[in-house]
């Protein structure tokens, strides 16, 4: 296998969830970049199961636009590009402020605990400089309210949009920094309080807060083959 691939810990006989939870820990650690391919071989091997199960591990995350199957070329990690991050940007401000704002008005019982230990581990994470585990915990917040709402197509939703944000950041942004760390704290906060407005507006204020980190103002290159293929000749 090519040495300079990306590897995971040896995983032995993983199933189709864990390698797809894998994968999906890779990008949030920023371990797996835009554009990078794999292979059905590689993944095999790596996590010691049948090509049948990784190609059906591949054609989930797939169909969630996280990798992408192209003819002659394989799968490779999605590269949002700048309108479909705009689009993205646009569906979470219209879904997680009202996500946060339903778990103000009703009992989330135990979720509130598991939202304050997150919060404890990026604190960890953040004082320990333990910057790849911060990034993903970082992105597994939003993960976790719709988990809590305990609506799973919320979750599958959440989980979609957020991967295509953290490649987004590998794309775009000046510097891929994790979150404030005030941020999550004043949504849980105003989640515990049980003010659903507070919490979709410090939400909404969270989510600006990274469109602005990203530079998404320019307009994405249309790919030209013939010109491509004119400049490889030295035209």
């Amino acid at each position: 296998m090519d040495p300079s691939l990306p590897r995971f810990q040896k995983a032995h006989g993983k199933s189709e969830a864990e390698i797809r939870r894998r994968i999906l820990q890779a990008i949030f650690e920023m371990r797996l970049p835009p554009g990078e391919r794999l292979t059905e071989e590689q993944l095999a091997e790596t996590f010691d199961v049948s090509r049948t199960v990784v190609r059906q591990a591949i054609a989930r995350l797939a169909q969630d636009g996280i990798l992408v199957k192209m003819p002659n070329i394989g799968t490779t990690v999605a590269a949002p590009t700048r309108k479909e991050t705009r689009d993205i940007l646009a569906v979470r401000k219209m879904v997680e402020p009202d996500i946060v704002r339903m778990l103000a008005a009703g009992p989330v019982g135990g979720g509130l605990d598991r939202l304050h230990a997150h919060l404890a581990k990026e604190k960890a994470a953040r004082n320990s400089d333990d910057r790849g585990t911060l990034v993903r915990l970082t992105g597994e917040f939003h993960l976790l309210l719709a988990e809590v709402a305990a609506n799973d197509v919320l979750t599958r939703l959440m989980t979609g949009l957020q991967t295509l944000t953290c490649l987004a950041i590998l794309l775009y942004a000046e510097q891929d920094k994790a979150c404030p760390p005030d941020e999550h704290s004043r949504i849980v906060n105003a989640i515990a309080e049980g003010n659903g407005e507070t919490a979709a507006r410090e939400m909404l204020r969270h989510l600006k807060h990274v469109e602005a980190d990203l530079k998404l103002d320019g307009e994405d290159k249309a790919s030209n083959f013939s010109e491509t293929m004119a400049w490889l000749r030295g035209a």
